[in-house]
């Protein structure tokens, strides 16, 4: 009976250690909490200059398209965010110029797809898709890096990168100075081609008037010499006439 308290004691041991043992494991394996999904607006919000570009990605809906794509992609998405002084300096009117989908052009136009770290930008080879490129290949910009300072150029405008406002894969945010302007939407047009002049008719060439033969009043009627050389001759005739019918009396 002595032994009964061991026992007792023994296996209220066992139990306790393989409670810690399965409790251990459990934790172990146990997921994590999900991590919330990314907001790009929140981003832009805290970032506080960026209410021009927030309005665009939300009426152009590009808004909704990056934020579902940044929860379904492997490569990441990268967006350069003009500030809005950089759109308080665009000519006035640009914007509104722009048709619904040249609107849309111009805001994918800022976003990358892929995640740029900043030194990713210093090895890139240009030049470089933006989400607005397609299979087309325009709509297109050059990233350049000197001195640690990285610049990005469209052809119409170029615009150093300043500071990040997230930095996190799957999506890098950065701040910029200027709008970029894609050359197909604001670069120099080709001059219109001026309309073919019509033929001018040739006017048919006057022919020489042919020259006046005489006339037949020139052919017929006597000159006057002729007229008078005729008198002359009458009156010889009379005069002759006469001296024979004197000559006969």
């Amino acid at each position: 009976m002595a032994s009964s308290p061991i026992l007792i004691g023994l296996a209220t041991f066992l139990l306790l250690t393989a409670s810690d043992l399965f409790g251990q494991a459990e934790s172990k394996v146990a997921p994590g909490p999900t991590p919330a999904p990314l907001n790009l607006t929140g981003i832009l919000e805290k970032g506080g200059q960026y209410g021009t570009f927030l309005r665009l990605l939300r009426e152009t809906q590009v808004g909704e398209q990056i934020e579902s794509q940044l929860n379904n992609s492997f490569n990441g998405l990268t967006i350069f965010a003009p500030t809005d002084n950089a759109f308080s300096n665009l000519k006035a009117g640009t914007l509104n110029s722009l048709t619904t989908q040249e609107q849309v052009s111009l805001v994918l136009y800022h976003v990358l797809p892929r995640y740029y770290s900043p030194t990713t930008f210093e090895t890139t080879s240009n030049p470089v898709n933006t989400q607005a490129s397609g299979r087309s290949g325009v709509y297109t910009v050059n990233i350049t890096s000197s001195s640690n300072q990285v610049n990005v150029s469209t052809g119409v405008n170029q615009t150093p990168i300043n500071n990040n406002l997230y930095l996190e894969f799957p999506l890098a945010v950065y701040s910029v100075d200027k709008v970029l302007l894609p050359a197909e939407l604001f670069g120099a047009k080709p001059p219109a081609s001026s309309p073919t002049p019509a033929a001018t008719p040739v006017k048919p060439k006057k022919s020489a008037p042919a020259a006046d033969g005489p006339s037949a009043s020139a052919d017929t009627a006597p000159s006057a010499a002729s007229r008078k050389g005729r008198s002359v001759e009458r009156l010889l005739l009379l005069g002759i006439g006469l001296a024979c019918v004197g000559s006969l009396l």
